[in-house]
């Protein structure tokens, strides 16, 4: 499928009006919609703006980023079509110099992670909550490969829909490979965000949106 077959994006937003501001772009989950994360935005940092997008794969009653191998492993030929997608999305909303994080809830969060592995210059951080990144997908996850980027990561200790095994190499890969500057939470719950991360994802937001590091310049 070329990009041009995908639907003209759709983005709903809250927060700041100013085109400077900081841009986080809140990806939902698979079979979702852009509805349901713009919900995350009242309870994050005031001073960003926050897109929420939907996702340009249309399945069953919601959407998805990606085709599936299986729950949580990308087919690497949509992920590439569809990150081209976003990026020229993207480009249209954050020219050069505009700071941008991501968010990506499941789905999203290996969106989210496809996004960063493939140019991490791009973004000033990047938050993977419920999800795996997308390994063997056509991205790199190189030694060193997000050196210094920050990072938030959110588990549940009993998320029986991710498989564990993605759930603790995408642990592993960010903590002790990776070299990004990691802020992480496990939490015994299943796949679904507490109060508790919530409120340590604005805290970590709220650092990463004030004194972006490495934003786009090119």
């Amino acid at each position: 499928m070329s990009t041009t077959a995908f639907d003209t994006p759709v983005a709903v937003t809250a927060g700041s009006g100013d085109p400077t501001a900081p841009l986080v772009v809140l990806l939902h989950g698979r079979g979702s919609d852009e509805s349901s994360i713009i919900a995350l935005a009242p309870h994050l940092p005031v001073g960003p703006t926050y897109a929420a997008l939907r996702a340009p794969i249309r399945e069953g009653g919601g959407y998805a980023w990606f085709a599936n191998r299986g729950i949580g492993r990308p087919v690497a030929e949509s992920l590439a079509e569809t990150m081209t997608w976003f990026r020229q999305w993207l480009g249209g909303v954050a020219p050069s110099g505009r700071p941008v994080v991501l968010i990506g809830f499941s789905g999203g969060a290996a969106f989210a992670g496809g996004l960063l592995l493939s140019d991490p210059q791009r973004y000033a951080g990047a938050a993977i909550l419920l999800g795996t990144l997308p390994f063997d997908a056509g991205v790199p996850v190189s030694t060193g490969r997000l050196d210094d980027k920050p990072v938030f990561v959110s588990q549940g200790e009993q998320d029986v829909v991710i498989p564990r095994e993605l759930l603790d190499r995408t642990w592993t890969y960010l903590h002790d490979e990776s070299g990004a500057t990691v802020t992480s939470r496990r939490d015994p719950v299943g796949h679904s965000l507490t109060d508790a991360t919530v409120d340590a994802l604005g805290t970590w937001l709220a650092g990463v949106a004030n004194h972006p590091a490495g934003t786009h310049s090119a």
